[in-house]
């Protein structure tokens, strides 16, 4: 038996799906569903235009994120930190 082909999308995937988009990730297949859910979906529509005005605004800012190293070296002090606070 074939497979369904599912084309009405809910909210809470369209905003899973419009993030991917934003970094990159969606299929071709998810960005068509998402657009026509964004059609019908004044909601979805707004929150699609809100994240694609942040994504121009970090890339805009050039903030650049910590390596792994170094992210990895500031959980290992804070863990030590913790331990050597003490408990009242």
């Amino acid at each position: 038996m074939g497979k369904k082909i599912k084309i009405i999308m809910p909210c809470n995937e369209a905003n899973h799906v419009c993030d991917k988009t934003q970094y990159k990730n969606a299929t071709l297949w998810e960005k068509i569903i998402l657009n026509l859910h964004l059609i019908y979906c004044k909601v979805c529509r707004k929150y699609s235009k809100n994240n694609s005005q942040l994504t121009k605004i970090i890339y805009k800012a050039h903030i650049e994120c910590l390596d792994k190293e170094c992210k990895e070296k500031m959980k290992q002090e804070l863990d030590k930190a913790i331990k050597e606070t003490p408990i009242n």
